[in-house]
């Protein structure tokens, strides 16, 4: 009985030593501290080109939606720029891997994927980054390391979960960011995934895009716990939370995140708060919201327009974002062309990439 009893305090004693430690590796700390990216007049030109990208982009592939070139569901990114641009711009493109679901063409944008094979493939053409079959929630890219657009809910995040034991494995410094909305916070993968990552160490930075709606339900009407950064704490995963309405911001929480995955200290969990302004997909009328709640997030938090102040006081005319805007709308209206005049895939198409033809 006396061992028992000293093994219990032993291990009391070794919980409260990890529970401390847990405690010293607090991210969020850091982040307050430091709360936006010290980025260069340059870097912040480039973001506000890649986010300013982004949204018209979205807008074409909504106008094409509206005019039947875009068939099945279209679910767009606008409102959410910060997110993909913040965290993607701290990416090593020669090591690290992305994931996510089926709101994607903002992704793939980030990564710097051709605007003209996005398009092609909203449009179901042969030309397209999945040859046609993918369409707007499946796109694909094992070049740029970018592994979907995923339409099952949550699924993933799972699969994330694998990149990063891949990476770990094969000992190539890599990470994998792997992306997931508020509605599939409460899905169960998610949290295996968690318990497997932290379990494991691995390389992967968990990130929630907190649109506040999910599908058409508000986070507060479906989420006991709608501090998603905490829900790491069980698996002893730090978590941060973020505003994801602002790219410095988004961006100097990517630096803490990954400068602590990459010096092997195991998974983080990031929330980043942001908001789409249009419905869950473009069949969506999003009447669980009024239309001022949304015209209020344009004008007082959108991300475009808060970075194109910081760029205006640092001395950039309107002039020039003018010229900058003009020209990102040239280059989207050629790839809605280039999708537009693009052969669809031939009906023999329809037997390829189904099985893996080698083993």
């Amino acid at each position: 009985m006396a061992k028992q009893a000293k093994s219990r305090e032993s291990n009391t004693l070794k919980a409260t030593e990890e529970d401390t430690e847990f405690a010293l590796h607090s991210l969020q700390e850091a982040h307050e501290k430091n709360k936006r990216y010290d980025a260069s007049e340059d870097e912040m030109l480039h973001f506000y080109e890649q986010m300013l990208l982004i949204r018209r982009f979205e807008e074409k592939a909504g106008q094409l939606y509206g005019l039947g070139l875009i068939g099945g569901f279209c679910h767009l990114y606008i409102g959410q720029e910060a997110v993909a641009i913040g965290l993607q711009s701290a990416l090593d493109n020669d090591r690290d891997s992305v994931i996510t679901g089926y709101r994607d063409h903002g992704h793939m944008l980030a990564y710097g994927i051709d605007p003209n094979v996005i398009m092609a493939e909203l449009t179901g053409r042969q030309a397209g980054i999945s040859k046609g079959k993918g369409g707007s929630m499946h796109m694909f890219s094992t070049e740029h390391k970018f592994y979907g657009g995923h339409g099952i809910v949550g699924a993933q995040v799972a699969l994330g979960g694998g990149l990063a034991l891949a990476h770990k494995y094969n000992e190539d410094g890599g990470l994998c960011l792997a992306y997931f909305g508020d509605g599939a916070a409460n899905q169960g993968q998610v949290y295996e995934t968690f318990n497997m990552a932290a379990l494991w160490n691995l390389p992967i930075v968990f990130v929630v895009e907190n649109n506040q709606y999910a599908m058409g339900t508000a986070v507060s009407r479906s989420s006991a716990e709608t501090e998603f950064y905490r829900r790491g704490t069980a698996f002893r995963i730090p978590g941060m939370d973020v505003n994801g309405m602002d790219v410095l911001e988004v961006r100097g929480a990517a630096e803490i995140a990954f400068e602590h995955v990459r010096a092997g200290r195991g998974p983080v969990l990031m929330e980043c708060n942001t908001y789409r302004y249009r419905g869950h997909s473009m069949s969506d009328p999003a009447k669980y919201r009024s239309r001022d709640e949304v015209q209020g997030m344009r004008d007082t938090r959108d991300p475009i327009e808060g970075l194109k102040k910081i760029l205006l006081e640092k001395g950039k005319t309107e002039d020039d974002l003018k010229a900058i805007d003009k020209a990102i709308r040239a280059t989207v209206a050629e790839a809605a062309d280039f999708a537009e005049t693009s052969p669809e895939p031939k009906p023999s198409e329809l037997y390829t990439d189904v099985l893996v033809e080698k083993y």
